[in-house]
């Protein structure tokens, strides 16, 4: 059978939109998994996607985040259970940068590599790894002045920011300093927080860890008030429930503070 040029030039597009659209569907697929926290499945869909559209920035991100979701949620109870959370944080590491490299104007791409080098430091240990936090802060920094993802996005930079100068200050700060990280200060990660809650608000994983820094500063009842607000909002992540505990928890350990 032959065909004429126009012929032929109407095959390559229509089998051009289908495969774009076989690849939308994939990630629309995942997206949906992930929403619903079955972040195995998530990850297969991605990565199936992944298959048929290599070196997208846009599937290696979500790639990453289930990495990270799949890692955050493992058991850690043995020494090969640690080893194997350790593996699955370095492959989120992996895809990041490789979304980085495809995606290098892009906010997204730099958050999640903050947020996978953000798990590694805290399973191997914030100040054992300086040079790995230093990292997040800049990977954060970078999100922000791209400022191209949305507010989600970049409320959730501006957070991870914030909970990256909580963690890291409260370590004595001659201690720091040697560690190359005395630039760390709660004061700025109270700032931050109040960044992240302006253009992502009613998130309970800003409004708990908010309130830990106002705990720190003695200030009471700013902390009711956030932790109130914690309580109210609708849940959005896997570990909303659990938060919402600890919320409850936390005011009832101040409430005469």
């Amino acid at each position: 059978m032959k065909f004429n040029k126009v012929t032929l030039l109407l095959i390559i597009i229509f089998g051009s939109l289908m495969f774009g659209q076989q690849v939308e569907r994939l990630i629309e697929e995942g997206d949906k998994f992930t929403d619903s926290f079955n972040n195995k499945s998530a990850l297969d869909k991605y990565l199936q996607a992944d298959k048929l559209s290599p070196k997208n920035w846009d599937i290696l991100w979500r790639i990453s985040r289930s990495y990270v979701n799949i890692g955050t949620h493992m058991p850690e109870n043995t020494s090969d259970q640690k080893d194997a959370q350790l593996e699955v944080f370095q492959k989120a590491l992996s895809y990041a940068e490789m979304s980085i490299n495809y995606g290098s104007s892009k906010s997204m791409t730099y958050l999640r590599r903050a947020i996978a080098n953000g798990r590694i430091a805290l399973f191997k240990g914030v100040f054992t790894v300086g040079g790995v936090v230093n990292s997040v802060k800049s990977d954060c920094e970078k999100a922000i002045k791209l400022n191209n993802g949305g507010n989600y996005v970049q409320g959730l930079a501006h957070y991870v920011l914030a909970r990256t100068n909580a963690k890291i200050s409260e370590k004595w700060a001659p201690a720091r300093a040697v560690l190359g990280l005395g630039w760390a200060d709660n004061e700025i990660a109270i700032k931050e927080y109040k960044t992240a809650i302006l253009l992502f608000p009613n998130f309970r994983m800003f409004y708990i860890d908010y309130a830990r820094s106002l705990i720190k500063e003695d200030d009471y009842g700013a902390a009711r008030e956030i932790l109130n607000k914690c309580i109210s909002s609708p849940k959005q992540e896997e570990d909303d429930d659990s938060r919402f505990v600890e919320a409850k928890l936390m005011l009832n350990e101040i409430k005469n503070k």
